[in-house]
């Protein structure tokens, strides 16, 4: 080794960049990142160098291989290369104390004292003590460089002042988690509030007594529901009363920011007091369902109290702000996605492409929050373009329980029930829900927050339940600790009422006074807040949509959806026009050279482009249009290409888009790959735009399997429920070709066992014309209820599944498809009725056979089920005895069971049902090709033969 060598090894060993001293290197360069200015100038121009010379080293790579270089750079370099702390010391108890700066911003939160009943326990950090950094009590007055930390508000410092400082600002009643964040403009701005604003929060009196009527009121509330309806379920707020406040200061503080409409999502807890408290709902209208006071004629089931939705104009200090509270099932966390879709579509309707005029707040439960992947799912779509709704402001009402689990290790895998936000790198404010001023922050900061960067962010009130999971549960039975703490703490108002009479803001009669006058509002049965349209929907909201023109619509209404063949033909040539110099992909451009024969009559229309000439007619006929689906520019089986690529410079063309200078808007989104969420997203989307074509495309129709919820509890029930009228379409590709049990059936059983009082449309469209009348007929005509597509796959380019431009400029959707061939129906002997693509086999087989003793009748639309129509079909073949329900699918699925009632009531005195199709079955289809391909010619050939009576 070289004495130069020698001295350079001597210099490492004595160094910064000994292996020992990795942490402090890793918070070093934590600070850096944060903020150059906090580290010493010669530390400053180390990372500067080190950024100049390896790029990717600060950007892209993890802090232990930033250490591992600044290792390998030292080694390599001179003894100027290094900072003069490496060599000197002289500011080794400055560097530390920037380390534990440092410390407390990143886990400070871990100490912080959130929890109002103390019985939270989080891991102890040692980074957050002095001893950690070799310094003892003889330290405290030592002065350091304070510059870094804001919160002093002066460059030097006490060691022993600093310590004491940080320990306020991150230890105190607010835990902030905010270093996972990898956005430094962000991390910047939220330090500077922390450090500044939190660290020196000043509350005028008059905010104060605000804050303390609102919790007053939101005690008073659940008083007196507990007290008038004794046992009866309201899901109590207390211990969570700090919600109110929290989401008064936020909407308030909203409008301060250019806000104009908040849509809440939230599940059952709390929600009667939010109802009243923040939206301005009449009181009287949930006295009278605790008192069964309901209209029994309504044709609507109704729900429970605690799920109805609300909305009204609120005047808040600074403004005028609409107000809506979302309808909620007990499925807790569904909704999220549900009032996202709801933001997106109000935001469009304003023009608000900053997206700040509208946002939503998302206000969850611990233990749901943290569980269920529906919130994972939200929050991955919360930035994606077709999604993102510029954040939201989410507010864990964290009871610490959740329903009854006593120990928090069986609750989640993580610290926070708030961990899963940090997928998307959202700040967590964890607050103490008994400290008012604290809330009061957190809502301030968290709104500014959201309409600066336009990102999500989450407050963790952590609170606690009063009593159990509902006013007829004993917590005590599983929580004995816990609510013997419970039962010794006073009501929130009462703690900040005793922290304002001591500085002399109010009196104790004042306060009495207050909740007095608020009970004799419930009594009156008076609003208890101001709204500026006494509570009723139907106001001076401008932006407001009038559903009534589509109440009441029967589904039976003649409208005509065909269109002038001039039209259909102007349209089909902007479809297969390119830009000149525009290189589409091969099969692309035969897609398109294909489109143009049938443009010229050369050939017969495919379903792709009946489809697209449907959006096309709608979109220039003023009906905006948003398809969806994980695969829906190109189509899952490459049918519709309506978003072409230049295949030399990846620019983008959509013909749908450039039909006319008064065109409609469209949005075609290749999704996220999720169901749940982005079906739910839909639903919200379709429930506020009325006149807007909003489809989910299934990429098989069985992936909604993954969004079940949203089909049970929104798209089938939801106008049962709450009125909320619907006119979304799914598109479910269905049929039995062979590609096993999760890509053939899209489980059209499911849809039709949920059918009832006419609350969604099911169809099974044959051919491209019916597939384009279908979906026109969906906007033109006054009737909006959710339309199931059974769609196709094979018959996307099946050679008889097919239609003329002629079809589209004459016809109409039918309902039922009578025989098309030439038989004397004189000499038929079974009538097959069936649905979907074993129309074709049957049809095919039968040609190929010549049989002409049989009759193949389609229905397109199995509900509402077309009666009149069938019955006139049908009746050229009265004489017929055997009538024939024939399926692909297995008997227990699939049309059957739904349909023979239906089919029974259309058949003579003389005439018999059977059935024809595969066994009852508990897979949907087999896995095996060959014994898919012997099942369906047996249930064709057994279609197609009848057995002669003996």
């Amino acid at each position: 080794m070289t004495t130069s060598s020698k001295s350079m090894q001597a210099l490492w060993q004595d160094s910064y960049l000994a292996p020992e001293n990795d942490t402090y290197l890793e918070n070093l360069y934590e600070t850096y990142l944060s903020d150059p200015e906090a580290v010493t100038p010669s530390w400053r121009q180390y990372f500067d160098r080190l950024l100049k010379d390896n790029p990717r080293t600060i950007a892209d790579v993890s802090h232990a291989a930033v250490i591992e270089e600044m290792k390998r750079y030292a080694e390599q370099s001179a003894r100027s290369a290094l900072p003069a702390e490496m060599t000197t010391r002289s500011d080794k108890d400055q560097f530390r104390v920037l380390e534990l700066i440092a410390a407390f911003r990143r886990s400070g939160h871990m100490h912080a004292q959130i929890d109002p009943l103390e019985l939270m326990t989080r891991a102890s950090d040692p980074t957050l003590t002095l001893e950690y950094y070799g310094f003892t009590e003889a330290d405290l007055n030592k002065t350091f460089n304070a510059e870094s930390f804001a919160s002093l508000q002066k460059s030097q410092a006490t060691l022993g002042e600093i310590y004491q400082k940080l320990q306020e600002v991150y230890c105190g009643h607010i835990g902030f988690e905010y270093m996972h964040i990898n956005r430094i403009a962000e991390v910047e701005w939220i330090r500077n509030r922390i450090e500044k604003d939190w660290a020196n929060l000043s509350i005028t009196p008059d905010e104060k007594k605000h804050l303390l009527d609102r919790l007053a009121v939101a005690d008073a509330l659940e008083k007196y529901l507990g007290s008038k309806y004794v046992g009866q379920k309201r899901f109590s707020l207390e211990g969570g009363d700090a919600l109110v406040p929290l989401l008064d200061k936020i909407i308030t503080q909203s409008v301060v920011t250019g806000a104009k409409e908040t849509v809440i999502g939230m599940a059952h807890r709390g929600r009667l007091n939010v109802l009243v408290n923040i939206v301005g709902k009449d009181p009287t209208s949930i006295f009278n369902v605790f008192e069964g006071g309901i209209d029994v004629t309504s044709n609507n089931s109704g729900d429970v109290k605690y799920h109805l939705g609300f909305s009204s104009n609120v005047d808040t200090p600074a403004g005028q702000i609409h107000v809506a509270l979302a309808f909620n099932p007990s499925h807790l966390e569904i909704v999220s996605p549900v009032v996202q879709g709801s933001v997106r579509a109000r935001q469009r309707r304003r023009s608000d492409k900053d997206q700040r005029q509208v946002y939503p707040i998302q206000i969850h439960g611990d233990a749901a929050f943290s569980s269920q992947g529906v919130v994972m799912e939200t929050f991955s779509m919360s930035q994606a373009r077709w999604f993102t709704v510029g954040g939201s402001v989410h507010i864990v009402i964290n009871n610490q329980i959740g329903f009854t689990i006593s120990n928090p290790k069986d609750s989640r895998s993580t610290t926070y029930c708030t961990d899963s936000a940090k997928m998307v790198e959202a700040p967590i404010l964890h607050v103490n829900g008994n400290d008012a001023e604290a809330v009061y922050f957190a809502a301030l900061f968290a709104i500014d927050y959201r309409q600066t960067f336009k990102r999500d962010i989450v407050i963790d009130l952590v609170c606690y339940r009063r009593h159990g999971h509902n006013e007829a549960d004993e917590p005590s039975a599983t929580q004995p600790i816990m609510y013997k703490k419970i039962k010794a703490l006073p009501p929130p108002y009462q703690i900040y009422a005793k922290k304002l009479i001591a500085e002399g803001v109010v009196t104790e009669e004042i306060v009495t006074q207050w909740i007095n006058q608020y009970r004799q509002a419930l009594d009156d049965g008076q609003p208890v807040i101001k709204v500026s349209n006494g509570g009723k929907t139907h106001s001076a909201y401008q932006y407001m949509v009038n559903w009534d023109p589509y109440v009441g619509q029967p589904w039976t209404d003649k409208i005509s959806t065909a269109l002038p063949m001039t039209k259909l033909k102007a349209l089909g040539e902007k479809l297969i026009t390119l830009p000149d110099g525009f290189v589409a992909q091969t099969q692309v451009k035969k897609m398109l050279d294909t489109e143009r024969k049938m443009l010229n009559g050369e050939m017969p229309l495919n379903w792709g482009y009946a489809e697209n000439l449907a959006y096309a007619s709608l979109l220039t006929e003023g009906y905006p249009i948003r398809l969806c689906g994980q695969d829906s520019a190109r189509g899952t089986f490459a049918h519709r290409h309506a978003v072409l690529h230049d295949q030399n410079t990846d620019a983008v063309y959509i013909p749908l888009t450039h039909l006319a200078k008064d065109q409609a808007q469209i949005n075609i989104v290749d999704s996220l790959l999720s169901e749940e969420a982005v079906l739910a997203f839909e639903y919200g989307y379709a429930t506020a735009e009325p006149n807007y074509l909003v489809i989910w495309e299934a990429q098989f129709g069985d992936f909604a399997n993954g969004a079940q919820v949203v089909i049970d509890q929104f798209i089938s029930s939801g106008e049962q429920k709450w009125g909320r009228l619907c006119g979304l379409v799914m598109l479910l590709p269905h049929g039995y070709e062979g590609q096993g049990p999760e890509h053939s059936s899209a489980r059209l059983e499911r849809y039709l066992q949920l059918c009832a009082q006419d609350n969604m449309q099911v169809c099974i469209p044959t051919t491209p014309a019916q597939i384009f009348h279908l979906l026109r007929r969906q906007m033109i005509r006054p009737y909006r209820k959710p339309l199931i597509v059974m769609s196709p796959k094979t018959l996307l380019r099946h050679p008889s599944a097919t239609s003329t431009l002629q079809d589209l400029a004459e016809g109409e959707f039918q309902t039922v498809i009578p025989e098309i061939d030439q038989l004397d129906a004189k000499q038929v002997e079974r009538v097959v009725l069936c649905t979907g693509k074993i129309y074709y086999e049957l049809l095919e087989a039968r040609r190929a056979l010549q049989v002409e003793n049989i009759a193949i009748i389609r229905l397109e639309q199995l509900y509402p089920f077309p009666q009149k129509l069938c019955e006139a079909v049908l009746k050229p073949y009265h004489h017929v005895h055997d009538v024939v329900w024939c399926q692909e699918e297995p008997q227990n699925q699939g049309a059957w069971t739904t349909m023979i009632p239906y089919l029974q009531a259309l058949l003579g005195q003389d005439q018999k049902l059977q059935y024809i199709g595969r066994n009852a079955a508990a897979s949907p289809a087999v896995g095996y090709h060959a014994v898919h391909e012997k099942e369906q010619k047996l249930l064709v050939a057994t279609a197609l033969t009848i057995r002669k009576k003996q």
